[in-house]
C-alpha cells in the first residue's frame, strides 16, 4: 500500500475586511477646581484614617517633666498602645463625649505605666506608673510604699546622673526652679559639662515586677494616710518621688491628681520612639540628629 499525500487549498470566506478597532480617546484633563476637590477629598480622608488610628490603636506621647525619672526623661517621645483598657471620651482628641462609659474594659497590672486624664479633668495628658488597684490599701512611711499592710521591697542602686541638657534648662525656667532639684545635686565634670547626680533605688512589687525610683530629699508625702482604693480607681505615683504630684496629693488643678477613675485611662506606654535633648533648631536640620539620643529609641515598658 503507499501512502499518498493531500494538499488543500483553503480560500478566506468572502465578505468586508476587519477594520481595526479605534483607540480609547483620552480622558478629558481634570479641571483645577476638580484637581482641588480631589486633593481636598484625598487629605480628608486621610486625616480620618490618622484620627481613627490614634484614637483607637496608637498614639504618640511626649515627656515635658521629670516627674518618671530616671525611666523617663524631658524630651522623650513614646507610642501609646490605647487599646489595653478599653476605651472611653478621653480616648478621643478633646475628650469628645461620643463614647458613653468604658468599652472593652481592662484593669492594668500593677506596675504599669499608664497615660491618663487626670482628675479635675483638662485637656491635658499625664503619665503615672500603676502602685494600688481597687481593694488595696496604700500608704506611704519614711518615704516606703506600703502595699496592704506590707512594705515594697526596695534596695540600694548606683546613682543615677543625667545631664543637664537644653530640655531641662528650658522646663526649669517655665516652672521657676532649677534643672537639678536643687543646687547641691548639681556638678561639673572636668570638661565643663553639667549634671544631675541623684540617689536611687530599685522598688518591687508583690509580682516581682521592679523598677529604678529616686527619693532624692525628704519631703512632706514621704509619709500619707492609710487610703483604701475604691472600685473603679487606680493609686498612681511618678518614679521620681520628688517630683511628682500624684495620688500622693489631693486632685486639684496643678496639685495632685488625687485616686485616678479608671475611665480616665488613655493607654498603656508601649514603646520610645524618639529622644532629643532640646538643642536641635528647625533652621538647621542637622541638629535633630546631633540632638537626638538615640539610645533611647526603642526602650520598652
Amino acid at each position: 500500500m503507499t501512502d499518498a499525500s493531500f494538499t488543500a487549498d483553503v480560500t478566506p470566506p468572502s465578505g468586508p475586511p476587519i477594520e481595526p478597532t479605534p483607540p480609547a480617546p483620552a480622558p478629558a484633563p481634570l479641571s483645577a477646581k476638580e484637581e482641588a476637590v480631589d486633593t481636598v477629598r484625598f487629605l480628608a480622608l486621610l486625616a480620618i484614617a490618622v484620627l481613627v488610628f490614634r484614637s483607637f490603636f496608637l498614639s504618640p506621647f511626649n515627656i515635658p517633666s521629670e516627674s518618671m525619672q530616671p525611666r523617663l526623661l524631658i524630651g522623650d517621645y513614646l507610642l501609646v498602645n490605647k487599646m489595653a483598657y478599653g476605651y472611653s471620651k478621653f480616648s478621643l482628641p478633646f475628650s469628645a463625649p461620643l463614647i458613653p462609659g468604658r468599652i472593652f474594659p481592662h484593669t492594668p497590672e500593677r506596675g504599669d505605666v499608664v497615660v491618663f486624664k487626670a482628675p479635675p479633668v483638662n485637656d491635658n495628658d499625664y503619665i503615672k506608673r500603676v502602685i494600688g488597684l481597687p481593694g488595696d490599701s496604700v500608704q506611704v512611711k519614711g518615704g516606703i510604699v506600703w502595699l496592704n499592710g506590707k512594705p515594697l521591697q526596695r534596695e540600694a542602686m548606683p546613682d543615677f546622673v543625667i545631664p543637664v541638657t537644653q530640655n531641662m534648662i528650658d522646663a526649669s525656667r517655665a516652672t521657676g526652679t532649677l534643672p537639678c532639684y536643687s543646687p547641691e545635686f548639681e556638678e561639673v565634670t572636668a570638661d565643663g559639662q553639667r549634671q544631675c547626680r541623684y540617689t536611687q533605688f530599685k522598688e518591687t512589687l508583690p509580682s516581682g515586677k521592679s523598677y529604678a525610683i529616686l527619693d532624692i530629699v525628704p519631703i512632706a508625702e514621704d509619709n500619707t494616710p492609710l487610703v483604701v482604693v475604691p472600685e473603679g480607681h487606680l493609686f498612681l505615683m511618678g518614679d521620681n518621688r520628688d517630683r511628682s504630684a500624684d495620688s500622693r496629693f489631693p486632685a486639684m488643678e496643678n496639685q495632685g491628681i488625687g485616686l485616678v477613675p479608671e475611665e480616665n485611662l488613655v493607654g498603656h506606654a508601649l514603646v520610645g520612639m524618639f529622644s532629643t535633648d532640646g538643642s536641635a533648631s528647625w533652621v538647621n536640620p542637622i541638629s535633630w540628629f546631633t540632638a537626638a539620643r538615640w539610645e533611647r529609641i526603642g526602650d520598652g515598658f
